[in-house]
């Protein structure tokens, strides 16, 4: 037994059971309920764009301005017959930007309404011609030899022919008035288009 009391008592100091204090109670803990924050989605960030690229600014012009001097000129050209019937041809643009040839077209017709040298082709007979030969209405006919086929089929005896080239900055308009039977050009002239 001696044996067992020893071993135990070397067991007591191995372990270095010294005497412990007594454990305080812990006090308790309190737990606080955590609201849950609702979840905001997050917005997607908007796709990078470019900027939108600006229009080209049509220019400003004074179109009759710049065509009653040449159209002045050609009332007074020789070899031309009091009376006769004018094909006036949609102004052309050839300049290296955006014109709106509506307008000296336009511009063209007001500068011819009251001369005594000429009758103008009504631009409804005019689109009734095109019809005819199977071209839209709107057609600018483009070519010199639409221009004339076309003043044949209305019986005009004359067509002015006309365009507007050069920088679209300063550009220039020339005419030209040709026969219709032959295509032989009687009067040409050209002259810068006024702001």
């Amino acid at each position: 037994m001696k044996k067992y009391l020893f071993v135990a008592l070397a067991a007591l100091v191995l372990t270095g059971c010294l005497q412990r204090p007594p454990e305080q109670p812990q006090p308790p803990v309190t737990i606080e309920p955590v609201t849950p924050t609702p979840e905001v989605p997050q917005q997607p960030e908007p796709p990078v764009s470019e900027p939108v690229p600006q229009p080209p600014k049509i220019q400003s012009f004074n179109w009759l301005g710049s065509v009653q001097p040449l159209v002045s000129q050609m009332l007074q050209a020789d070899g031309v017959t009091p009376g006769s019937v004018l094909l006036l041809d949609s102004v052309k643009n050839n300049t290296n930007g955006s014109l709106q040839t509506g307008k000296a077209t336009a511009a063209l017709h007001k500068a011819l309404a009251s001369n005594q040298t000429f009758r103008v082709v009504p631009e409804t007979q005019l689109a009734s011609a095109k019809q005819t030969l199977g071209l839209s209405a709107d057609d600018s006919l483009g070519s010199r030899s639409k221009a004339i086929g076309l003043a044949r089929i209305v019986g005009a005896q004359y067509v002015l022919y006309s365009d507007v080239s050069g920088d679209v900055k300063s550009p220039q308009m020339d005419m030209q008035l040709m026969l219709a039977q032959s295509g032989e050009i009687v009067w040409s002239g050209n002259g810068d288009v006024k702001r």
